[in-house]
């Protein structure tokens, strides 16, 4: 029998808890501490399955975490606030000075690109802000500034699906002169746009071209929650918390949370379940499973640990055994039968942190020539040369379905609409959900339940909620509160439900993830402080003292040096140093008191960073400083690939130091030369010569040097490690090097 290949797109969409559970005593009692329920709610989770619904033969999985569901019915009951909707309908004229310098830090919060730039009001003031400083609108900008960026920062979060509304078209071709009544009423288009996501998805599943799922009430890792140690699994070195948290019977309540939620609000009883950062591990099964779940999803690293597979990825990033991933697998538990599928990470991430800089047309004939060469792959591994897959093969493509329409062109639109119409017409590939394949096609193939890995979608790992010393920090006030708990038997869910509901808030992952190293945002305060709010409400709740130690922030939250990468980064190469397009780079600080290079260096910083499709470079100048006077005229990056068997050679300028790492050997080297933005390209031979090469690098010089240079340049494969170096020079002649006794370490996506 011929089969198309399968494939199944789930999307996740999740925001924390971010109202605040103290009383209405304390200082913001009650209230919402940030709007992107609100805002995501009007850009991201309707329109998403609004554009589905114009394909109806395109079948697809939607996950709804509880704790949004619960904070976007708050909103359209109008009980919700935020201190960003608080000042949105306040007249200007009664704008304190704290609020306004709240506004013009906070309102532009987004990406400039495109949200920001695409509309002129809004453009205008932003660039004023940037160009003549915070500082600068504070003391200028007038009531018409004010009221007219309040309403922008509204407007323009309302995706273009509903531009075509009349009230929202005047607003747009209207662009200032906005009034306090006009922001009531965006106020109020939000509120009716928010109210039609639930029953939008629930009348879909009811028609069969969606399939919508949970999570673990509020979004919790429950290998974690069994048991911190899990986090040894996969790094048997990892420093864990002081106290372990160790209370698997919060594992069900969870489950049984987000059962009875979904029941309510669909009708229904939920197949699916989306663990919390695709976290699993074998003390989960046994409850997903008693609780009625019949499938659950993890990451493709999960599985390669669990049947000891490494998933190796050729050149334009295909595996070379699709068999073992594209398929889901069984689990046995003593409380019956589980089906778990693996995402593929890298056509997940391909459309997560890539596609935004493609075209629709170029991203699209990207993604369904990856399934097409999976498909291939598995026709070539047919024994009888069949033209046509004699078995039916599932890709399961699994992403946040919010974060990543910020950075498209109109959210999205248009690389949604090319790659659905492409997909309606395609003879061999069918959009299904997985509870669709899996009824039809149940898993043949067993992993033992012990042997399932204990890991999530983040490296297979749980580093980045745990090990770091601010994230145990945070589980070890996370285990007090909880120990504390435990010793009220007095206090059920039944007596005092304020303080279950304050734990199952503060056992959420989103408050792990931001603290210590890995990831980073401008509200990582704000995530302590939600943490702990939490925390004291348990405590509150339990007629008990709040400790020290939940009053005091769990990290410093001041300005950071050094840093690895936190994300994918997409910045446009016009030596302008964006700072949106950059504050998820990796960063070295040159200037200052760091090193030799000290406080006269005319090289501050630098970054690095990358996406699927360039490895990218930006170096700061002092300000005021010329090149080939202050700064030699000639950038030179080195780099190598270390463990790889491949050519290498030694840097050729003259009066190069004998001393590591200039005295190491490397395979590429990128030349530029920093007053006539040229470049030239060179690769190592086998007699520790070079010889010039074709490069599609871009660089330009402005206020920075920014440089993208393609993988395909740099010929490195998927997972291999990268060292690099930064060499000035002055017509071949070393005049320095950065960064400072060390390389530069990054691993290819």
């Amino acid at each position: 029998m011929a089969y198309p290949l399968y494939v199944a797109f789930i999307w996740h969409q999740h925001q924390p808890l971010y109202k605040s559970r103290l009383g209405a005593s304390e200082e913001f009692g009650g209230q919402y501490r940030l709007p992107w329920v609100r805002l995501h709610g009007t850009k991201d989770y309707l329109d998403l399955v609004l554009m589905l619904e114009k394909y109806p033969a395109l079948h697809q999985t939607v996950n709804l975490v509880p704790s949004l569901i619960l904070q976007i019915e708050d909103y359209v009951a109008g009980t919700a606030i935020d201190p960003y909707l608080a000042v949105a309908l306040l007249p200007p004229e009664s704008l304190t000075r704290e609020q306004k310098e709240f506004i013009i830090e906070h309102f532009f919060d987004g990406n400039h690109r495109t949200l920001i730039d695409p509309h002129p009001r809004y453009a205008e003031l932003f660039y004023q802000r940037q160009d003549k400083g915070r500082g600068w609108c504070l003391e200028n900008w007038t009531g018409e500034e004010y009221s007219d960026l309040l309403a922008w920062h509204n407007l323009a979060w309302i995706d273009p699906l509903f531009w075509d509304d009349p009230e929202i078209a005047s607003w747009l071709e209207r662009g200032k002169g906005f009034t306090l009544g006009d922001r009531q009423r965006i106020h109020t288009k939000q509120k009716e746009i928010l109210s039609r996501i639930i029953p939008k998805h629930r009348e879909m599943q009811e028609t069969g071209q969606l399939e919508v799922t949970t999570t673990p009430y509020t979004h919790p890792i429950l290998p974690l929650l069994a048991d911190t140690n899990a986090g040894r699994v996969a790094v048997p070195e990892m420093v864990l918390p002081k106290q372990r948290f160790q209370f698997p019977e919060d594992m069900p309540r969870h489950l049984r949370k987000a059962w009875d939620m979904y029941l309510d609000r669909f009708g229904r009883t939920p197949r699916g379940l989306w663990p919390s950062e695709q976290s699993v591990s074998p003390a989960i099964l046994p409850d997903v499973a008693k609780q009625g779940f019949k499938w659950l999803c993890s990451d493709e690293a999960v599985l390669g640990w669990s049947i000891k597979h490494y998933f190796h990825r050729d050149a334009a990033g295909n595996l070379n055994s699709p068999e073992k991933l594209y398929r889901p697998y069984r689990l046995e538990t003593p409380n019956g039968e589980l089906a778990v599928v693996f995402r593929d990470h890298r056509l997940s991430d391909l459309i997560g942190f890539s596609y935004s800089d493609m075209d629709a047309a170029h991203a699209t004939r990207d993604l369904i020539g990856h399934l097409e060469a999976i498909s291939r792959s598995l026709k070539e591994q047919q024994t009888n040369g069949a033209g046509h897959l004699e078995n039916p093969w599932l890709v399961t493509i699994a992403l946040d379905g919010e974060n990543c329409w910020e950075f498209y062109q109109q959210d999205g639109i248009p690389f949604l609409d090319t790659l659905y119409t492409a997909f309606s017409t395609h003879p061999e590939i069918k959009l299904v959900t997985v509870s669709e394949f899996i009824e039809q096609f149940p898993p043949t193939e067993t992993i033992p339940a012990a042997e399932l890995h204990s890991g999530s979608w983040v490296d297979g790992s749980f580093t980045t909620w745990i090990g770091d010393p601010a994230k145990n920090r945070a589980w070890d006030l996370l285990t007090a509160a909880r120990e504390t708990l435990a010793n009220h038997p007095e206090a059920t869910e039944e007596a005092n439900p304020e303080a279950w509901e304050a734990l199952y808030a503060a056992e959420g992952s989103d408050w792990f993830w931001w603290f210590g190293e890995g990831h980073t945002s401008n509200q990582d305060a704000m995530f302590d402080q939600l943490f702990r709010e939490h925390l004291a409400a348990l405590y509150m709740a339990l007629d008990e003292p709040i400790p020290d130690n939940v009053r005091m922030p769990v990290e410093a939250h001041g300005n950071i040096g050094d840093r690895r990468p936190t994300s994918f980064i997409h910045p446009v190469i016009d030596g302008l140093g964006d700072e949106q397009d950059w504050d998820k780079a990796g960063r070295i600080e040159i200037g200052g008191s760091r090193g030799t290079m000290h406080k006269s260096s005319p090289l501050q910083r630098l970054w690095y960073g990358m996406n699927h499709m360039n490895f990218f470079v930006r170096l700061d100048f002092k300000s005021g400083i010329k090149i080939g006077e202050d700064v030699p005229p000639e950038l030179n990056l080195f780099w190598f690939y270390p463990g790889q068997t491949m050519y290498n050679s030694p840097i050729s300028l003259v009066d190069l130091p004998s001393q590591a790492p200039l005295n190491y050997h490397y395979h590429h080297h990128l030349g530029i030369n920093l007053m006539t933005g040229t470049l030239w390209y060179q690769e190592a031979r086998n007699d520790f010569r070079w010889m010039s090469r074709a490069s599609r690098a871009e660089v330009a010089v402005d206020r920075c040097l920014e440089l993208a240079v393609p993988w395909a340049d740099m010929q490195a494969e998927p997972g291999w490690s990268i060292h690099l170096l930064m060499v000035l020079s002055d017509g071949g002649r070393y005049r320095g090097y950065l960064p400072e006794n060390s390389l530069v370490v990054i691993d290819a996506p």
